[in-house]
This record gives structure tokens, C-alpha cells and sequence, in this order.
């Protein structure tokens, strides 16, 4: 059976749907939860994937958070053995990071529901050319980077330049969240409302559109990632 890493970097924002296409394809997920002082691994080894979920920490802020540098190690080591690699949210920033782009404080958060518009690449992206050009995702980043080198801009928000992005055909960085449940997105409130009163976004406008916009972002999703754990699957064949 297939086994892919999972970077946990705060309780609350676990793989979510993620989990599910992982399932689908026979995939274990193994998480490594650094903040809790488990050890990042140093090399892949004979896991054939990574996983790299968000937190509300920065990538420059490595002295506070040593194990960042880590996981751009792991990170770096998953692109040279050309295995899948998903990022979301601080994930994308790593793995943005990981590929020499620079990551910075957007000096405002976006967070709550927000359209994301599908770039014109988009359509003949593996995971992403069957995919609505444009939907309501959910967002929760005050970070943002450049597109790396070498790789294809995915989607943008009325915000954000650099939604998402595909360097190589196996790797992908989500600022955004389609990942995300009604327990998660409860566990982020509740974890992180300074962000939220930073931001002006009541709780109320959060919590709204687990009702009204995660079914259709939840078909979003189940799309994208079960493209990218198929290629888990592929790339063993």
C-alpha cells in the first residue's frame, strides 16, 4: 500500500476531503505534526507522496519556527524523486519557497468565501480542466509569493495574484482551501479569531457558507484531488 507524508502544522486544519481520495486510491496518510515536536522526515524514502497543510505561520519566520526549514528540505527532496506533492495554503507558500519564489505579508488577510478565477491554463491542467473557470473558494492567508520559475499560474482572486499554481506535472500549490469540512472550518474559527478581527470578517460570515457554498466547493475538490492521488497511483504503475 502507498503511504504519503502529511505536514500537519496546527490542529485544526487536518487533510479534510483529502482523505477521502487518498482512501478511494488506497493511499495511507502519515501524519508529521512538528508543532507537537515530531520530527520532520529528512528524506521520502518509500513514501510516494506530500501533503503540506496550512497554519498561521509565515515561511520567514524559520527562527521561530526551525522546522520549517525541515520541511522545505523534505519538500525539496519530493520534487528531485519527482513524486506528487500538494501544498495548501502555508503549504503553497513552502512549496513556493522550496522553489526559490519569495513569500511576504500581503498586508491584509483574506479570509472568508471569495471567488477564484480559473487562469487559462487551467483548461488542459490535469487536475483542473474539468473545473468550473470560476467558483467561491474558501480563504484563510495573509501571506502571499511569486510565481515560481519554471512553473504555470493556475487561478487568481480579486486579491490574490497567485492562487495556485503547477510547477512540473506533479506538484501543486493551492493557496485557497478546498480541503476543508464544517469541523475544520469550525476548528479554525475557534482557533484563530484574532486573524478574523484582523481581517473585520465576523464569525457569522464564516460559518454562513459552510450551508450555502462547501457543497459546491466540496465538488470542487473531490475533482482535484482525486486527479492528484490518481497520479499517486500512476507514478507506481
Amino acid at each position: 500500500m502507498s503511504k504519503v507524508w502529511v505536514l500537519q502544522h496546527t490542529p485544526p486544519e487536518t487533510l479534510g476531503t483529502i482523505q477521502d481520495a487518498l482512501t478511494a486510491e488506497s493511499v495511507t496518510a502519515e501524519y508529521v505534526r512538528a508543532f507537537e515536536g515530531q520530527p520532520v522526515p529528512q528524506r521520502m524514502g518509500e513514501a510516494t507522496g506530500l501533503v503540506v497543510m496550512g497554519g498561521p505561520m509565515g515561511v520567514y519566520e524559520q527562527a521561530q519556527y526551525p522546522y520549517l526549514i525541515d520541511e522545505i528540505h523534505l519538500i525539496e527532496d519530493a520534487l528531485r524523486a519527482d513524486v506528487p506533492v500538494i501544498g495548501v495554503c502555508l503549504g503553497s507558500q513552502l512549496l513556493a519557497s522550496a522553489l526559490g519564489a519569495e513569500v511576504v505579508s500581503s498586508g491584509q488577510k483574506e479570509i472568508g468565501w471569495h471567488t477564484v478565477t480559473l487562469a487559462d491554463a487551467a483548461s488542459t491542467d490535469p487536475l483542473l480542466a474539468v473545473v468550473s473557470p470560476s467558483f467561491t473558494g474558501f480563504h484563510w492567508h495573509g501571506d502571499i509569493f511569486d510565481l515560481p520559475r519554471d512553473s504555470v499560474s493556475l487561478a487568481s482572486s480579486g486579491m490574490t495574484a497567485h492562487q495556485a499554481f503547477r510547477y512540473g506535472d506533479k506538484a501543486y500549490g493551492f493557496l485557497f482551501h478546498m480541503e476543508v469540512t464544517a469541523e475544520v472550518i469550525g476548528g479554525m474559527v475557534a482557533a484563530f479569531a484574532d486573524e478574523m478581527a484582523e481581517a473585520g470578517v465576523t464569525e457569522t460570515e464564516v460559518t454562513s457558507g459552510i450551508t450555502e457554498r462547501l457543497p459546491r466547493l466540496h465538488e470542487v475538490g473531490n475533482t482535484v484531488f482525486s486527479r492528484w492521488a490518481d497520479l499517486i497511483s500512476s507514478t507506481q504503475d
